[in-house]
């Protein structure tokens, strides 16, 4: 009987000794005690001057559009030009029957040889008349005859001359030249075709030095652009955009023009303000009609905050980044980005201040206030950051 109270003892004793506990069995002790905090990278967020670009579709025109017309009709005898080719301002571009001309200039030249000797005669009459009147050996009447003879030949004179005049031009109009230099489109009439005058299009010359690039640029754009500038986040070229354009096979076109043109009003079917560039196109490598990216450079943004794309996350709530706080802890900001800056930099307008510690590297295994150690610090803001693209 004594040894069964020692016998209970002992089991207890065993009990108690034993790693049993349910807590044990579930692992025991304080959830991740023992592992060390989640190593990330960084960078030191700091603004800086960043070159601001704007890209829109474009349609190539020539600067001058000119419509070729014969100011005189006829027969057109002869074209002078190759279609789609060059042509230079004042060559001959079709050469139209010059008889009919030639004979009225030769009888406009025989009126005013017949005005001049009219005119001689009288101006004798007058003066022979004149001291006869003096002595009153001829009327009044005879002598304000004689007077106004004079001037009436004078005046026929004139007639005679502006009619010679006018046949000299219509003879030199048989000869249709080019209004402008560029490339002659495609010839509308044929040779031996009556030509009815001014009324009649023959052809068109395209200027295409300079070259005309016309865009659109849509209004909620310009409106934001108006009121970065306004608010001091950007700063526009004073001496207007600088353009380049990207063809439709993917290089740069070698020269760069200007923005020459913004219109005020916008266009109520598309929603955008029309724009227009000037290039140089000495070389006529461009040609009206060709679809090609309008590049808008100049503008900078002052104090830009970059970071990479990937230190950026999407939440309920929208767009945020992870900032190492002075307690070794990673916390969320909330941030309004702007527009691409290179293949993989967000501009950020709102949410990083210059200075913060942004999360780059391990950010999908952080929480709210998670404890994080610095591996490396990588300050990316110091590299000549590439422009912005809108």
């Amino acid at each position: 009987m004594r040894s069964r109270p020692f016998v209970l003892l002992l089991a207890a004793f065993v009990a108690a000794c034993s790693p049993s506990n349910g807590s044990e069995k579930k692992g025991g002790g304080h959830p991740g005690m023992g592992m060390p905090p989640p190593e990330v990278t960084v960078i030191a967020a700091q603004p800086q001057p960043l070159p601001q670009t704007y890209e829109y579709v474009g349609q190539t025109a020539g600067s001058r559009e000119a419509e070729v017309r014969a100011r005189v009709g006829g027969i057109l005898l002869k074209r002078n030009f190759e279609e789609g080719k060059p042509v230079q301002k004042g060559q001959s571009l079709y050469a139209i029957d010059r008889a009919p001309y030639e004979a009225a200039l030769a009888r406009a030249q025989a009126d005013v040889g017949a005005a001049e000797a009219r005119l001689q005669q009288a101006k004798r009459n007058a003066a022979r008349l004149k001291p006869l009147y003096a002595e009153k050996a001829v009327s009044q009447k005879d002598y304000d005859d004689a007077v106004s003879a004079e001037q009436i030949g004078n005046a026929d004179l004139k007639a005679a001359r502006a009619r010679l005049t006018e046949a000299r031009l219509n003879l030199d109009y048989t000869r249709v030249e080019a209004p402008v230099s560029g490339i002659a489109s495609r010839s509308l009439q044929s040779e031996g075709t009556f030509i009815a005058g001014p009324q009649v299009l023959l052809t068109t010359v395209v200027q295409v030095d300079p070259i005309w690039v016309n865009f659109g640029i849509p209004d909620n754009e310009q409106a934001d652009l108006q009121r970065e500038a306004a608010a001091g986040r950007l700063e526009l070229p004073k001496d207007g955009f600088e353009v380049q354009l990207r063809r439709a096979d993917g290089n740069l076109y070698p020269r760069t023009g200007r923005l020459n043109f913004s219109d005020v009003r916008v266009s109520a079917s598309t929603g955008t303000r029309e724009a227009r560039a000037e290039l140089p196109n000495p070389d006529g490598a461009l040609r009206p009609g060709e679809f090609v990216r309008v590049i808008l450079n100049g503008a900078v943004r002052p104090n830009a905050i970059t970071v990479p794309q990937r230190a950026v996350l999407e939440g309920p709530q929208g767009k945020f980044v992870y900032v190492v706080d002075d307690k070794g802890t990673a916390q969320p900001r909330p941030v309004k980005a702007g527009e691409w800056a290179g293949k993989d930099q967000w501009i950020i307008s709102e949410g990083v201040r210059p200075g913060d510690r942004v999360i780059v590297d391990g950010v999908m295994r952080l929480g709210p206030g998670a404890p994080v150690r610095i591996a490396e610090k990588k300050d990316e803001q110091k590299k000549p950051a590439p422009a912005a693209k809108k």
